[in-house]
């Protein structure tokens, strides 16, 4: 007995030896046990990705349990990529606005084909890709105004908030205003699902409460608290209660919001068969396409760079000079991983900014995106958990994550009416226009404008004066 106990003991130390030596956790003041903590602890607060991303781009088409399965799947590679390339602390997974572009502007208003949208997410991740690998990436941080890179952030999380309201049911249309707010008693089925506004807002103040006193789980909490009301009422009030309206008649189920089916099955992988390795990449080799490839891009690239400089800067990863550690290969980890996530289905695949709670929790190596990558596989058996939330106790999830993105407008400059009025422009244009793309386009030309108005026209960089030839030309020929 003691020689087995002191065989498992060599066994176990040998482990950590081993992970010590390859995430070198000593240089790095941490021990494997806080970086499995700080691992769970971002798996926690980023998980929603799993829930609401197939939620989002099943309006395409595309069947959502393979959805389901490519983002777990997506999110674990790509995380266990960064951990074993880079050796950094930060989690993956396909990035939130993107996959609303992707659905509602590519697919929805553009028209094209989800195989095509994928087409175009690939040759931006190539790109991208380019891009780590040479000087290029440099030049285009440096070229692009800092309001217009918080503006697309914050544009992109306005985009999000309309849809998470849209879909909800908080905001309908409305003939005379375009859009209005719904009856708040309003409980049924409509054109984008299950419809309550009382209980999506109510799971969007839970989620809020939660965060702001710091609960760990927030999100998820506030999730699982608003379905479990739902189940309640599918038990209580009597099915004519919920409103059917015609459109949803064909597949509104009769016994209410939330119908139980369990938490766990064992995947079925033939589900992805109908999006794995579909991507139109020749046919989306098409001048209109151009603005929207630009746009996967730009909001990647610069939501990759914020969120990476930011956890750089909370892991201690900067040397004496200021030179961050690491940085080009977490750079090149998240771009490939763009690459490979078209592969399964998803939208661009990105770093996500909720990688800073890990690093709180004292996540400092690559160890830490390893245990978040595991723990994403470990999700793919939570599909029937997924089947049974209802849109709108997710869609509360979507207002929270839009109101973190607009936080990024604190950032500008509102002393100077040539940055900040670019940056509000790019904005709610993104909203107003339903398309980051044309919010893009607008930010850029009004920025040129104003600075050449204004007898600044030495601070715009050549990046800038190319880009808005670009975007004057997209409104004169492509629309």
């Amino acid at each position: 007995m003691e020689q087995v106990s002191k065989s498992y003991e060599e066994n176990q130390a040998g482990k950590v030896g081993l992970l010590e030596r390859f995430f070198k956790l000593s240089a790095h003041n941490t021990t494997v046990k806080t970086e499995i903590m700080a691992g769970l602890t971002t798996f926690v607060t980023m998980s929603y990705i799993m829930f609401l991303n197939p939620i989002i781009m099943s309006k395409t088409g595309m069947p959502f349990d393979g959805l389901f399965l490519a983002t777990c799947l997506g999110a674990a590679i790509a995380t266990i990529l960064m951990g074993l390339y880079a050796n950094w602390p930060v989690g993956l997974a396909p990035g939130m606005g993107l996959n609303a572009f992707f659905t509602f502007s590519v697919v929805g208003a553009m028209g094209y084909s989800w195989q095509i949208a994928l087409g175009a997410v690939f040759l931006s991740g190539v790109i991208f890709v380019l891009m780590s690998v040479t000087r290029l990436r440099e030049w285009m941080l440096d070229s692009i105004p800092m309001s217009l890179r918080l503006a697309m952030t914050a544009g992109v999380g306005l985009f999000l908030g309309f849809i998470g309201l849209r879909f909800t049911g908080i905001v309908v249309a409305n003939p005379d205003n375009v859009v209005a707010l719904a009856d708040l008693t309003h409980f049924g089925f409509g054109k984008f699902g299950p419809e309550a506004p009382a209980l999506g807002f109510l799971s969007f103040l839970l989620i809020a409460i939660l965060s702001y006193r710091k609960v760990f789980g927030a999100v998820l909490i506030g999730i699982a608290a608003t379905t479990f009301i739902a189940f309640a009422m599918t038990w209580v009030l009597p099915t004519d209660f919920f409103v059917i309206a015609e459109e949803a008649k064909a597949w509104a189920p009769a016994s209410g919001f939330v119908n139980y089916t369990g938490l766990l099955a064992v995947p079925e992988f033939s589900a992805l068969e109908p999006i794995l390795w579909k991507a139109d990449i020749a046919g989306a080799f098409e001048v209109a396409l151009i603005p929207v490839i630009v746009t996967f891009l730009f909001v990647n690239i610069f939501d990759t760079a914020g969120t990476l400089m930011g956890v750089a800067e909370r892991a201690n990863l900067q040397d004496k000079n200021g030179k961050i550690e690491g940085l080009s290969k977490s750079l090149k980890a998240d771009s490939i991983s763009s690459v490979i996530g078209t592969g399964f289905g998803c939208p661009p695949v990105t770093s996500y900014v909720e990688s800073a709670a890990g690093v709180a929790a004292g996540g400092r190596t690559g160890l830490t995106a390893v245990t978040i990558g595991l723990l994403f596989a470990v999700g793919m058996f939570f599909l029937p958990l997924a089947q049974m939330l209802p849109g709108f106790a997710v869609d509360g999830a979507l207002i929270y994550v839009a109101m973190l993105m607009m936080s990024s407008l604190k950032g500008l400059d509102w002393n100077d009416l040539t940055e900040y009025a670019p940056a509000v422009c790019t904005t709610v244009m993104m909203a107003f226009t339903f398309s980051i793309a044309n919010g893009i386009a607008f930010g850029f030309i009004t920025y040129t404008v104003l600075k050449v108005g204004a007898g600044k026209s030495s601070q715009i960089s050549a990046g800038v004066w190319a880009l808005t030839a670009l975007f004057i030309a997209k409104f004169m020929f492509l629309n």
